[in-house]
């Protein structure tokens, strides 16, 4: 990708999980700010995690897919240690303090895109700090648009 690059969308995944894939073969559409093109397997092997789905938006640069290859020309792209699927994560939120049996509850966690992240610590704020943020960008993402926008009505 270019230098300008800083997060591409996931238009189409045209592979699942257990599938065996050849070297240049199709396996996803991606959309940068500038064009959509088809990303290409670096290599033969069988696909063993789909981190992201259609609509995501992520990183560029990010892992997204993981292929189990033999093929030893490639081992500086092998990811190491835990693979962190890119998208909402969902945690159990913790016990209220002298509750009884505690009953689960889901609590959110933003995930943001670069240039969000971006925006909110140019604006001086922490993103892990923020509350009270929309999330309006594709897959449940605080997009540049809702900092703007969050931005806006904190000044009014």
């Amino acid at each position: 990708m270019g230098a300008t690059v800083n997060e591409l969308t996931v238009i189409a995944l045209k592979v699942n999980v257990g599938d065996g894939v050849a070297k240049a073969q199709r396996l996803a559409d991606l959309e940068s700010d500038k064009s959509v093109f088809e990303f290409e397997s670096p290599c033969a092997g069988v696909l063993q995690a789909v981190l992201v789905k259609a609509g995501d938006v992520v990183p560029a640069g990010a892992p997204f897919l993981r292929i189990e290859t033999s093929d030893e020309s490639l081992r500086y792209l092998e990811m190491k240690g835990a693979i962190r699927a890119v998208g909402p994560t969902i945690r159990p939120a913790e016990a209220a303090p002298g509750a009884g049996a505690a009953v689960p509850s889901l609590a959110c966690v933003l995930v943001w895109t670069p240039r969000a992240l971006k925006m909110a610590q140019e604006a001086g704020l922490d993103p892990a700090t923020i509350s009270g943020i929309q999330a309006t960008g594709p897959g449940g993402r605080v997009s540049g648009d809702d900092v703007a926008t969050y931005l806006a009505v904190r000044k009014s």
